[in-house]
C-alpha cells in the first residue's frame, strides 16, 4: 500500500498467530497495518474502528450520493424523502450489527464494516460506477468496492506514517485487519473472480495489493470472512426492503400490479440472471412473492396517508426481521450455539429467503430504476462524468482538490495520474459533480 502511487510506507504490523481470545478473535485480527497505541485504555480495537468510520468525511459525503431515487427529487403528492447512500449504510449497519451479535460476531466490527462498505461508491450510484469504469479502463478500471478499500487504507486522511525518504504517507483510517476483511465483499483483484473471470466485480486495485495481501494473510483464497458474509446479507436485506419502500413512497409502484400478468412475468425476467441464478424456475419466484403477499402485514394499498405510512413502515420492519431471522436460524442449525467469527463458519441463508429478497430487488428495479425518465437522467449523468473526467485530466493538477493535487504531482506516470483523477471523481457527491462540471465546461 502507498499513500501515493510512487511511495511505499513501512511494512505492516506483525501477524503473530496467537490463539483466539474469549471474544472469538486473535491478535492478528486486531492488528493494524501501522501499529499504534490506544489513546483510551479499555476501549476495544473494533470500537475504535467503528468510531473512525463514523467520524470520517467520506461517510458524511454519502449523504449526497444516489442510492436508487436521486436525492432532492419529490413526488407531487407527498415528499418522497428518498434514501441516500448514507441512510442506506446506516440501515445496513443496524441490520448487520444485530444479526452479527446474535451469531457471536463482535458487533462493533460488523457495524464498522457495514458503515464502510459503500464509502468508495461515486456520485450517481451504479450509473456513476459504470461511467468511471469506462474512463479508468487504462489504469485498472473502477469498482466501488475496490475504491472503498483504497479509501479506507490510503485516501481518507486520518493516520500518516514516515517514509524512508523522510516524508510521510497516508495509511487512511488504519483500521484493523478484521474490519478491513469484513468490509471486503469481493476478496479478489480484477479478473480474479473464482468462477467467472469476466465478472466486473472485484475488491482491490493492483496498486493496493500489498495491503490487501496483508488483510487476507492466512485467509482461504476467494472466501469472504463470516463478518463480511453478515455484512453482505445485511446489505441485501436493507436495500431490497428499503428500495421497495422508497418506490411506494415516491408513487412509482402500485402494489396491485404484483397480483397480475404480464407484470409478474416481467418481474421474473428482471430477477433471473441478475438477482438469482440463471437456471432459477420462475415458479420459485412466483411462490416467493405469493408468500409475501399472503402475510397479514403486506401493504396491498398505499395512498401516502399517515395510516398507510405506518402500515408500510411495519411491513419493512417485518421483512427485515423475516430475512435476518431466517439467516440466523439456519446458521445456528448448521453450527450450533457458539461464537461464529472470521473463518469458523459460513452464513446460511435459506433459498426461500434469498428468493423473497430477490423478488423485492426485481420489483424496485422494474418499477423504479427502469422508468423512462430514469434512463434519460442516467444518460445525462454519464455525460457529466465523462466530460468532467476529460476536463479534470486536461487541466490537472490545478483543477484538483489540494489533497489530490499533491498525489497527482507525486504520481510517477500517466496511469498513476489517471488513478488520482478517478479518486477525485469518486469523492464527489451528485451535487458537487454537477457544480464542478458546470464550472469547468461552462455548461449550465
Amino acid at each position: 500500500m502507498a499513500g501515493t502511487t510512487s511511495t511505499t510506507p513501512p511494512g505492516p504490523g506483525t501477524y503473530d498467530g496467537n490463539g483466539l481470545h474469549d471474544d472469538g478473535y486473535d491478535d492478528a485480527a486486531s492488528a493494524r497495518w501501522a501499529p499504534e497505541p490506544d489513546k483510551r485504555p479499555g476501549r476495544t480495537a473494533f470500537q475504535r474502528d467503528r468510531a473512525r468510520v463514523l467520524h470520517s468525511s467520506a461517510l458524511r459525503r454519502l449523504a449526497g450520493k444516489t442510492q436508487v431515487v436521486t436525492p432532492g427529487t419529490r413526488n407531487q403528492a407527498w415528499d418522497a424523502s428518498p434514501r441516500t447512500r448514507l441512510t442506506h449504510s446506516l440501515e445496513c449497519a443496524q441490520v448487520g450489527r444485530e444479526l452479527g451479535a446474535a451469531l457471536g460476531c463482535d458487533p462493533d466490527l460488523v457495524e464498522a464494516a457495514c458503515l464502510a462498505h459503500d464509502m468508495g461508491h461515486p456520485p450517481f450510484g451504479h450509473n456513476g460506477e459504470q461511467a468511471l469504469n469506462t474512463f479508468a479502463k487504462d489504469c485498472g478500471g473502477f469498482e466501488g468496492n475496490a475504491q472503498s478499500l483504497r479509501l479506507l487504507t490510503r485516501i481518507e486522511p486520518k493516520r500518516f506514517v514516515p517514509t524512508d525518504g523522510g516524508g510521510v504517507v497516508s495509511v487512511g483510517l488504519n483500521l484493523t485487519r478484521a474490519t478491513l476483511d469484513a468490509a471486503t465483499k469481493y476478496p479478489w483483484p480484477r479478473g480474479g473472480h473464482p468462477t467467472d473471470p469476466a465478472s466486473v466485480k472485484f475488491g482491490v486495485y493492483e496498486d493496493d495489493l500489498p495491503v490487501f495481501e496483508w488483510v487476507r494473510e492466512r485467509a482461504p483464497d476467494h472466501r469472504k470472512c463470516f463478518e463480511a458474509q453478515v455484512m453482505d446479507w445485511a446489505d441485501d436485506v436493507a436495500y431490497s426492503v428499503h428500495d421497495f419502500e422508497d418506490g411506494l413512497h415516491a408513487g412509482h409502484l402500485d402494489p396491485g400490479l404484483l397480483l397480475a400478468e404480464p407484470e409478474r412475468s416481467d418481474i421474473w425476467q428482471v430477477a433471473i440472471g441478475r438477482y438469482v441464478p440463471s437456471d432459477t424456475d420462475p415458479e420459485e419466484l412466483a411462490e416467493a412473492l405469493d408468500r409475501l403477499l399472503e402475510q397479514e402485514w403486506w401493504p396491498h394499498h398505499y395512498d401516502g396517508s399517515a395510516v398507510a405510512q405506518a402500515r408500510l413502515k411495519d411491513a419493512t420492519s417485518q421483512l427485515i426481521g423475516r430475512f435476518a431471522l431466517a439467516a440466523e436460524g439456519a446458521t445456528r442449525q448448521a453450527y450450533g450455539t457458539g461464537r461464529l467469527t472470521r473463518y469458523a463458519a459460513e452464513l446460511v441463508v435459506p433459498r426461500e429467503a434469498r428468493n423473497e429478497c430477490a423478488v423485492l430487488k426485481a420489483v424496485a428495479d422494474r418499477y423504479v430504476m427502469q422508468r423512462a425518465e430514469q434512463e434519460t437522467l442516467r444518460a445525462d449523468q454519464r455525460i457529466v462524468l465523462a466530460e468532467l473526467a476529460e476536463a479534470l485530466t486536461a487541466r490537472a493538477p490545478d483543477t484538483l482538490d489540494p489533497q489530490f493535487r499533491a498525489l497527482f504531482a507525486a504520481a510517477g506516470d500517466d496511469r498513476a495520474r489517471a488513478r488520482v483523477v478517478v479518486d477525485q471523481l469518486a469523492s464527489l457527491t451528485d451535487a458537487t459533480a454537477r457544480s464542478l462540471h458546470a464550472q469547468l465546461t461552462a455548461r449550465r
